[in-house]
Parts: C-alpha cells; structure tokens; sequence
C-alpha cells in the first residue's frame, strides 16, 4: 500500500548525480595506477564495470516503485541514473574486449557463440542501445513521448539479462549475483503486478 502522506522530493541538480556515478570509475582508475586491483587486475576490473552497471541498472528499475508505494520521487534523475548505467556497461564491454581479449574478433565471435553468459550479456547491451540513443529531448519529441515510453521498456529485458549474465559468469553460484538476480525479478514483479 502506497504511503501517501509521504511527498520526498529532492530539489537537486542532476549534474550531482553525473558525478556521483562517476566516482566507482574514478576510484577503480585509481586503484590501477596503485597496483591495487590483485592478481587479475584485467578480470577484477571487467567485474567491477559489470557490477557497477547492474547496480546502476536496478536503482533506475526501482525509481518507480519508490514514487508509486513510498512517495519518494526521484522520477528527475532517472534518465542521469540510466546514462550512468550504460556507461558501466560501455566500460565493462570495453575491458572485456581491449584488456581481456585484445580485440581478436575471432575469439570474441566464438565467445559470443559458445558461452550463454557472454551471448546473453551481449543481448542486454543490444537492447539497452536505443535506449541510450534515445535518452536527449530533441529524440523524445521526434519520436512522440508514448513512443519514447514504449521503447525504454526495453529497459526490462536488458536488466533481466545483466542479472542473469551475472550469475551464469559465476558458475558456482554464490550469493551476491543470485541476490541481484532476485531484487530484479521482484522489480519486475511488482511491475507486471501494479501494470507500471
């Protein structure tokens, strides 16, 4: 049930949240010009770009359900929180293909191919593309604003394939990525639930 006497809503700028999103990205450059990222440094930073995008993800997945059950609007920043998670999933597709594969088309072709997970994940960006394409008022006026709704629901299958490309790249099956995969069925739950 949706409190409806509780109205949050903050007056910042959406710069502020630019930056922010920006600062996992900072630290993670700074933590390579330190030697601080292990053994692996290459696969310690893919993960950490994929990570930070899924979070980014669920959080642009939530601002919804936060308005409609709990008042709290942050319905202003939702296309800055989008833009940051696309550029995490720029930054983790970019490690995998400079850093880990050396850009070898042939080897990352047959990645693509042989592993689910890779495959699945490529998908997820596929379909966050227009997305992104998409996210400067000049397109949403182009394209008419009910439009512009009806193609940033692609946003759903995208984040359902982050998560899953998450725990099927784990493969023992820890807690964390089956956690992510889990808020992210709950949000879309409540989604086909409130028909949001």
């Amino acid at each position: 049930m949706a409190i409806a006497n509780l109205r949050f809503q903050p007056r910042l700028a959406t710069w502020p949240v630019y930056l922010a999103g920006l600062l996992p990205a900072l630290w993670y450059v700074y933590q390579i010009f330190h030697g601080d990222l292990g053994a692996d440094p290459v696969k310690t930073l893919e993960h950490a770009m994929g990570e930070w995008a899924l979070r980014f993800l669920i959080l642009g997945l939530a601002i919804t359900p936060l308005r409609r059950e709990f008042g709290i609007s942050l319905l202003k920043y939702r296309r800055a929180v989008g833009l940051t998670a696309f550029l995490y999933v720029v930054l983790h597709l970019l490690v995998y293909l400079l850093l880990d594969q050396g850009l070898d088309w042939a080897a990352i072709w047959a990645d693509i191919i042989k592993r689910p997970y890779i495959t699945i994940g490529m998908a997820g960006f596929l379909l966050l593309l227009p997305l992104a394409g998409t996210s400067f008022n000049a397109a949403i006026r182009w394209i008419g604003g009910r439009n512009w709704n009806r193609l940033h629901k692609l946003v759903y299958p995208a984040v359902l394939a982050g998560a899953v490309h998450y725990v099927l790249l784990v493969k023992s099956w820890p807690l964390e990525p089956l956690v992510y995969l889990g808020i992210v069925l709950m949000l879309l739950g409540w989604r086909v639930w409130r028909r949001a």
